[in-house]
């Protein structure tokens, strides 16, 4: 019996896209410069930061733990696979990536 491939990781990877989207608007931008003289809001800048790496970083994990055993075992049956699989653990990988380019995002914009 064979598992049918599912798009259920989509929403979650296309999340910091969204994130890139509108954090550019005009009015986030004023409202953004405002708050940067408070050093409250600098404080929660570098905490948000840090969350969106760290969270970026443990899923990365989670999703190379996952691709990582099943590419061992599609390797240990066809080794002429070896192309595809190190695909799909690229895939996985990005995932720290777009983490820390939203904290990098987050710091340029606190000031």
């Amino acid at each position: 019996m064979r598992r049918k491939f599912r798009l259920s990781t989509l929403p979650a990877a296309a999340a910091p896209l969204l994130l890139l989207l509108f954090a550019g608007s005009s009015g986030a931008e004023e409202a953004i410069k405002a708050a940067a003289s408070d050093s409250g809001v600098a404080q929660w800048a570098l905490l948000s930061a840090a969350i969106a790496a760290g969270l970026g970083t443990v899923g990365a994990g989670i999703a190379v733990a996952a691709v990582g055993a099943a590419a061992v075992g599609v390797l240990a049956e066809k080794p002429d696979l070896l192309g595809r699989v190190l695909i799909f653990v690229g895939l996985a990988e990005g995932i720290a990536i777009y983490g820390l380019i939203v904290a990098i995002l987050i710091l340029n914009r606190a000031g």
